[in-house]
């Protein structure tokens, strides 16, 4: 495969120039070069426009794109144009068109209006991609592919009747035979047995509670059919062509229902696309989480930042546009988290469509605006960051996440419904973000050397060897905290029996023999001082120590929290959802135990990340405050070319990023 990036780090945006006259497209090559830019995505949304009727290709608009962006300079990253069919395809075969789980049927008009499942769909598609790379493999203005467009994002599911053969045909791999996923989905229960593989549907709408393994497997099964168009078209492109394929993963809430940590290996190159939550006045906490998700998924290695905003979006109830500076701060804290590249969605804001109202580099005021003078100074930071390229980001901690067990722990029928896999992935990762250490987000099957400390929230579904990767960690000396509702089922959903928390019981040195949710609204106080809600357990430890106890509620006098050396190292549980001076109070105990290192000390509010490559450092340093502060460094500043030693000040809302002059030891 060639090589994506360039010497430095990439700057650009999607470019939709088939919105615009073609007068247009000369000034929108000379303001991209006025602003740095040297990598857009083309041909996202073009297939109407590439394939007007079948097997009719008209390329002549395309052609004449790259080549004015290869005279300018501009490499290009050509979209496969798959992301939403033409409707000649739903006109001619309805049956693509995906339903809902009651049948709805979904029509075109919007986007993504197709089943993953269909092979028409497949065929047409791959035929397209074949047309394009066929045409543009030696074009020299092309660096990268990319394929489709957040997959899954509108049609994650869909339940028509396509796909429930291919669903059966997904099964019958898994499974073999009959017996087996009946055993495997409890189907003993409520009269289910399945004697015939015709008589197996997709979750459907039921009259109550749809089977929760199955539940479970169309999960599974919808999210690798996402993942096969993604190695269909890939397949295509590496037969043709020499350039790395990408496409772009939606981690963070957008994604929550495709597993991406098993699509790592079909990318030649990870890539995401982040919108700030903007009701979270802490939504840059929010966008570093997603950054170290992007980068666990990345295995570590650099990745691009596809889409962000430069202000306001389109589709959120209230789209607050970002104050000044927040476009720089919120682009520069990705590429301190390991982003070789920051793109936004659009160049040019749309004068029609759905997303007419959302912020692009090119405001409808034009370039004698703020967000365009704010991109022009991103370009030129971005240039001068370009020796950071290639480096990698230090972190001492990680935290697991698994979507299977998101997805899990997020069935009906669980104990309360106040639990939020989500929220509890936040939750700890804030804590570790305000007392300023760096954490990977990376999946349960990871390599855990080299942790100092592992975070596992809410784990409620996994696997033998997973638990037994964790077991090693702990018992060759690391530090491992593990939280309510994990370890309790296996790869089927079925319960790991003898007590909670299951697979952990021994590691933890507990045995919980029954879960004690609280009611709505309802706190109990720990003899430590703290307080908690949602989730209670009778628990008794088993070699564990008590670190507190509930001192009221209905299970006062019981443990809350445990702590259990175990081997050469230790295990603490937590059996309850801390409030968050709890957390933040107990985070800053593992991290003094573990011996964890923030980069530099920081206030509260300060983003400090460190790269390294070959035995030299950068220093980013975020300021999301309305203050000054001033953190230890030694080093040039390379967005000023100041020195500094042994401290630098950081004005309010600006960044600071220090090429080291003696990396610390890592």
């Amino acid at each position: 495969m060639g090589i994506w990036h360039s010497d430095g780090l990439r700057f650009g945006a999607d470019y939709n120039p088939e919105q615009w006259p073609e007068s247009t497209w000369a000034e929108d090559v000379e303001l991209m070069r006025q602003a740095g830019v040297n990598l857009v995505s083309v041909g996202i949304f073009s297939w109407a426009l590439l394939e007007p009727t079948p097997d009719r290709y008209e390329f002549g608009w395309l052609d004449r794109v790259l080549a004015l962006l290869h005279d300018g300079g501009i490499a290009v990253d050509l979209a496969t144009a798959t992301a939403s069919p033409p409707p000649w395809l739903a006109h001619r075969h309805p049956e693509t068109l995906p339903r809902r789980a009651d049948g709805t049927l979904l029509w075109p008009g919007a986007r993504q209006a197709y089943c993953p499942s269909s092979p028409v769909f497949r065929q047409r598609s791959l035929a397209l991609v074949e047309a394009l790379a066929t045409r543009y493999t030696d074009h020299p203005a092309v660096v990268m592919w990319h394929v489709s467009n957040e997959l899954g994002c509108h049609n994650t599911h869909c339940y028509c009747d396509v796909s429930a053969e291919a669903f059966r045909g997904w099964l019958r791999e898994r499974y073999v035979d009959l017996d087996r996923l009946n055993e495997a989905w409890g189907t003993a229960f409520w009269s289910q047995r399945y004697h015939d593989w015709a008589e197996i549907n997709p979750p459907r709408t039921a009259p109550t509670f749809v089977n929760p393994t199955q539940q479970l497997d169309f999960l599974r099964f919808s999210s690798d059919e996402h993942r096969a168009q993604l190695r269909a078209e890939r397949e295509v492109l590496h037969r043709l062509t020499r350039h790395p394929v990408t496409t772009n993963l939606m981690l963070g809430d957008g994604g929550r229902y495709l597993d991406y940590h098993s699509w790592a290996d079909d990318m030649d190159l990870v890539s995401n696309d982040h919108y700030l939550t903007a009701a979270d006045p802490q939504a840059h906490v929010g966008l570093a989480l997603a950054a170290d998700q992007t980068r666990g998924v990345a295995g570590g290695a650099p990745w691009l930042l596809m889409e962000h905003s430069t202000s306001a979006v389109n589709w959120q109830p209230r789209n607050l546009a970002k104050t000044p500076g927040q476009l720089r701060r919120n682009s520069l804290a990705h590429v301190a988290r390991g982003a070789d590249g920051v793109l936004f969605f659009q160049w040019r804001a749309s004068r029609a469509g759905a997303e007419k109202f959302h912020s692009a580099m090119v405001p409808h005021a034009g370039t004698q605006t703020k967000v365009f003078r704010e991109v022009c100074r991103l370009g030129s930071d971005l240039r001068a960051l370009g020796e950071v390229r290639g480096s990698r980001v230090d972190a001492d901690v990680a935290i697991l996440v698994d979507a299977e067990a998101r997805w899990g722990a997020e069935l009906d029928a669980h104990p309360t419904v106040d639990l939020d896999y989500a929220e509890r992935l936040r939750s700890w990762y804030d804590a570790f973000w305000r007392c300023g250490t760096t954490v990977d987000v990376v999946h349960p099957s990871a390599d855990l050397t080299g942790y100092r400390l592992v975070v596992v929230p809410t784990l409620y579904l996994v696997r033998d060897p997973d638990v037994d990767a964790l077991d090693r960690y702990v018992r060759q000396g690391g530090t491992v905290l593990v939280t309510f509702f994990s370890g309790i089922v296996d790869e089927h959903d079925h319960i790991r029996l003898g007590g909670y928390p299951g697979a952990f019981r021994d590691l933890l040195g507990v045995r919980t023999e029954e879960f004690f949710p609280l009611g709505e609204g309802e706190r109990v106080n720990l003899d430590d001082g703290c307080t908690a809600d949602v989730w209670a357990e009778l628990l008794h430890p088993l070699g564990a120590e008590v670190m507190s106890g509930y001192a009221d509620g209905p299970l006062a006098g019981v443990p809350a929290v445990t702590r259990h050396p175990y081997g050469s190292g230790v295990a603490w549980y937590v059996g309850t959802r801390l409030d968050r001076a709890g957390t933040a109070r107990l985070v800053a105990r593992l991290v003094t135990e573990s011996g964890v290192q923030p980069p530099v000390p920081s206030p509260s509010g300060v983003e400090v990340v460190r790269r390294r490559t070959d035995g030299r450092s950068w220093l980013f340093v975020i300021n999301h405050t309305e203050q000054d502060v001033t953190v230890g460094a030694t080093g040039m500043d390379l967005l000023t070319g100041r020195s500094h030693d042994p401290e630098v000040t950081v004005p309010a809302g600006e960044v600071v990023v220090i090429r080291e002059s003696s990396p610390p030891e890592g």
